[in-house]
């Protein structure tokens, strides 16, 4: 009470319109504030004649609390508004999964659960919850992450793609004769190709570090090079496809490798009982199950 006595004076002048605004007597607004500048025991106003002023000291504190209490009133708005039923979620996703497969997808959550505000930020590796603000991770991973929850959502399947300039060099066949320089890597994925060669079943040795082709970080570096004619890459079909249409890419295979590892949906017990992520889990599962029953 003491804070919104402290921005209704402030913003009025007067500890009597702020008195009325906020439905107090002009003497509670008065001992809110003395109350309050005895806890930090400094001076907020300047008591004059014709009006209120803030000292310097108000004034940086007021710029400080003001944006904590517009939150706090929109929070209060908005479970008014909207019974309970809505709230944020704060989701960590991996960059590629979330750029080419999630983001296209929440136009329909967001029409369907308008109520809930989706947070997204992005990062390589497992999140650690203890020290990231996060209730859930949308993560690459074997779904083996002691005391969390591990909701499988999408595998990653991989076949090779190639920009025309690279194939009208090297032709179209990834097999041991392949330069190794032209094999694009990236480091989520480091045994990606020699995986894929014995999929296949070609005898290939695995070659030195240092003379493979270029590594990328993160996949959607991966897929900008081989775009750019630098390589082959092993891609999921959700990154390649509008590149491949747009005529940038072509599959070099009609095989698709499974990769070991794939995309879940990770979050600790005291997030699973949160109605957004519930509202979201759900919704991502089906986005899935849509895709598989598709023709």
């Amino acid at each position: 009470m003491s804070l919104l006595c402290l921005e209704a004076s402030a913003r009025l002048g007067s500890f009597t319109a702020a008195a009325q605004e906020l439905h107090l007597s002009q003497g509670a607004v008065s001992r809110q504030i003395q109350a309050l500048e005895s806890r930090l025991d400094l001076r907020l106003f300047h008591r004059r004649r014709e009006a209120l002023a803030l000292t310097d000291a108000g004034r940086y504190y007021l710029e400080e609390v003001a944006p904590l209490l517009q939150r706090l009133e929109r929070a209060t708005l908005n479970v008014m508004a909207l019974k309970g039923r809505g709230g944020a979620l704060t989701l960590s996703v991996g960059a590629s999964v979330g750029t080419y497969w999630l983001i296209p997808r929440l136009p329909a959550f967001t029409r369907a659960h308008g109520e809930i505000t989706l947070n997204l930020g992005t990062r390589v590796g497992a999140v650690d919850f203890a020290s990231t603000p996060v209730h859930a991770s949308l993560e690459f991973g074997d779904g083996q992450r002691p005391g969390l929850h591990n909701d499988f959502v999408l595998p990653l399947m991989l076949s090779p793609y190639a920009a025309p300039s690279w194939i009208a060099r090297h032709g179209r066949r990834i097999d041991a004769q392949t330069p190794e320089g032209g094999l694009i890597h990236h480091q989520t994925l480091a045994d990606a190709w020699d995986q894929w060669f014995l999929s296949e079943g070609l005898q290939r040795q695995p070659a030195p570090a240092d003379r493979r082709g270029p590594c990328y970080e993160i996949m959607s570096m991966a897929l900008n090079a081989a775009v750019a004619g630098m390589g082959v890459v092993l891609l999921p079909p959700y990154m390649a496809d509008d590149m491949v249409a747009l005529g940038r890419l072509k599959r070099l295979s009609r095989r698709r490798w499974r990769h070991a590892k794939g995309y879940y949906l990770v979050y600790p017990e005291d997030s699973a009982g949160m109605r957004p992520l519930q509202v979201f889990r759900d919704w991502l599962l089906s986005q899935v199950t849509e895709a598989r029953s598709a023709p």
